[in-house]
């Protein structure tokens, strides 16, 4: 029994209630693909337990390591990775491909949590420091190119820098004037991207080129109406008008088959999770909570940006929905962060 005295149960508990939405609509839309598939959800339950299991003070001492690492994964990925679809985002390791920019994401959480808890960042010089070290993970992404977690990471390191009590002004000072250069960063987009960017703001404009994706998925989730088509119905999703209908628009597929209601219990699951993390991290050190804000923030702009796109309010930036979305890497990477998670509840003793 002891082996489990680090598992948080009630996190686990909202974990394997997402888990089943995502393992019940990709057997009915994609079964073919699905035994494979369920090889990484097996894998990462294990990584759950282990990472339940490891004292995560520990982690104060490897952040150098896991920051070297991540940079090194990202740098290797940007010399020789596979090319898909105009990004090279994939690592080609021989019987599987991984996307390091999302297997990182747990241990660029540990290094940057680390960092903050070193240079404390009240003093131009130490949040200057923090921005030097993130500049080259941040600009190693956008080049691969990938926009959905080029935002992501900024997130991520915004709410470790909230987290712990960064300068606000400074902070303020930063993201006004974020706002001010974002017209900007067009120049520097693909053009698939400024193009996923125009359908946004008029999809009717190409709808069978550029648009088709957003029109077809805005059309997926109104054909569900209240309770759904039923699991193995949903005309749409399994006869592939929906593209990427497993992962990118996965949330449309789940509003075709179950309808409005069961989206917004898988929400209300979601939204739970989150609450459960910043539970967490109010009983926890300041350590812990810079890595439990960061994780928060993860699975919350993820699950933004993923629903947001899916039903038209967001632009298409091909982010996964934690837990639920058909993508190995991306589930690997948020059982090991919630895993992180467990292991700081027990070690805090929170209640929910």
């Amino acid at each position: 029994m002891r082996l489990f005295s680090k598992i948080d149960w009630q996190l686990l508990f909202l974990v394997c209630i997402i888990l089943a939405f995502g393992i019940t609509v990709l057997a009915s839309i994609n079964s073919l693909e699905f035994p494979s598939y369920f090889l990484y959800i097996i894998s990462g339950f294990i990584l759950f337990f282990l990472f339940s299991q490891i004292d995560y003070q520990i982690y104060k001492s490897f952040d150098w390591f896991f920051y070297l690492i991540c940079l090194l994964a990202l740098v290797i990925t940007f010399l020789l990775g596979k090319q898909v679809r105009g990004s090279t985002r994939w690592l080609n390791l021989g019987f599987f491909s991984i996307q390091a920019s999302e297997i990182m994401k747990p241990f660029i959480i540990l290094a940057f949590s680390g960092f903050a808890l070193r240079l404390k960042l009240k003093k131009i010089k130490s949040i200057g420091i923090f921005i030097l070290l993130s500049l080259p993970l941040i600009f190693l992404v956008f080049k691969q190119p990938d926009l959905g977690n080029t935002i992501i990471y900024l997130v991520i390191l915004l709410s470790i820098f909230y987290s712990c009590k960064g300068n606000l002004i400074v902070l303020a000072a930063g993201a006004f004037l974020g706002i001010v250069a974002s017209p900007l960063i067009w120049h520097f987009l693909k053009n698939y991207q400024k193009e996923r960017i125009s359908s946004f703001i008029n999809p009717g404009f190409d709808p069978l080129g550029v648009g088709y994706n957003l029109i077809q998925s805005i059309v997926t989730v109104g054909s569900g109406q209240f309770i759904g088509k039923g699991l193995g119905s949903g005309t749409q999703s399994t006869l592939r008008f929906l593209p990427e209908r497993s992962t990118d628009f996965i949330f449309a597929s789940l509003a075709e088959e179950i309808g409005f209601s069961g989206c917004i219990f898988l929400l209300a699951a979601i939204f739970f999770l989150l609450l459960k993390i910043l539970f967490i991290a109010g009983k926890s050190n300041t350590f812990g909570k810079n890595i439990a804000y960061g994780i928060f923030s993860l699975i919350f702009v993820q699950t933004v940006i993923n629903v947001g796109m899916n039903i038209g309010l967001l632009p298409i930036t091909g982010v996964t929905l934690p837990l639920v979305s058909q993508g190995g890497s991306s589930l690997i990477a948020t059982m090991i962060c919630l895993g992180i998670v467990s292991n700081i509840s027990k070690s805090s003793s929170p209640s929910f």
